[in-house]
């Protein structure tokens, strides 16, 4: 497995590569702190004739809030170790520096996409996933990129991104993994103390309470109550819990397809998760 740390041997290594094998490149992007929802993504990217990417880049210009950013989980030696384990070819882990060599001057907007659930509650989050998204897309040019269904906006404004950038690349979209008890994986589970993980699984819970409600015809406003009495008789905050169609445009009675999606804070830990219907 090859490690690199800057822009321009990843990309001479990458570009020795398809010279003359006509290799295709599969790009999985994350910020670190690997779990099994990673590793999912690593193993429908393993292919025959292709050259397996990951990036480990915990992103600040994502991050509204300076405190989540420095609390971010960073296991870059483990990561590393488990990534080779798993049969990667290149990893790109560059330092912010390498990233932003100065203060980005451009600003990316997704209009309405962007400024709903998690881009309310989290101004400017697009803006600069957008960012670190374009620059990987650049840096390593895959053929394919795979992410995960648990940010399911995210995956929507990158298939904005792509589209309206006309970026060269296919997006393929991998079911959330989960524990055993309903609770999706996620890097910064590890932040939360063992009477918090327990209260984090009523996110998993709203969400299938919500979809047996929805299916015996109850309405979103009637769902949104019970579910935010839940959260208080936790201690819990909810953010939002919304039904929408695969565009995100909210719905208040289901109709198939649809996804629905939830965001809380347990204790200090912000937790985000979606079920498709």
């Amino acid at each position: 497995m090859e490690v690199f740390r800057e822009s321009a041997e990843t990309i001479r290594f990458l570009n020795e590569k398809r010279k003359n094998r006509q290799l295709s490149v599969h790009l999985v992007p994350t910020m670190g702190a690997l779990h099994e929802g990673h590793f999912a993504l690593i193993r429908a990217a393993q292919a025959k004739n292709s050259v397996l990417a990951a990036s480990i880049f915990v992103n600040p210009t994502q991050f509204n809030n300076p405190d989540d950013f420095a609390n971010y989980p960073r296991k870059d030696a483990e990561d590393l170790h488990n990534l080779e384990k798993l049969g990667t070819d290149v990893v790109f882990i560059p330092k912010v520096e390498e990233i932003y060599p100065s203060k980005p001057v451009i600003s990316v907007s997704f209009g309405e996409l962007g400024a709903k659930l998690e881009g309310y509650f989290r101004p400017g989050h697009f803006h600069g996933v957008a960012l670190a998204v374009s620059k990987l897309f650049n840096i390593i040019q895959p053929n394919t990129a795979f992410f995960g269904q648990k940010d399911f906006q995210q995956f929507a404004v990158i298939s904005q991104l792509v589209k309206d950038f006309s970026f060269p690349v296919k997006l393929e979209c991998i079911p959330t993994v989960r524990e055993a008890d309903g609770l999706a994986m996620s890097s910064r589970n590890v932040r939360l103390n063992g009477e918090q993980r327990t209260d984090a699984l009523i996110l998993y819970q709203s969400l299938r309470h919500a979809e047996a409600q929805l299916k015996q015809g109850q309405k979103m406003a009637t769902i949104k109550e019970e579910v935010k009495e839940k959260f208080i008789s936790k201690n819990a905050v909810l953010e939002y819990i919304e039904l929408a169609d695969w565009e995100l445009n909210t719905r208040e009675v289901y109709s198939s397809p649809s996804v629905l999606l939830i965001a809380g804070v347990i204790g200090e830990v912000r937790l985000i998760d979606n079920i498709i219907l």
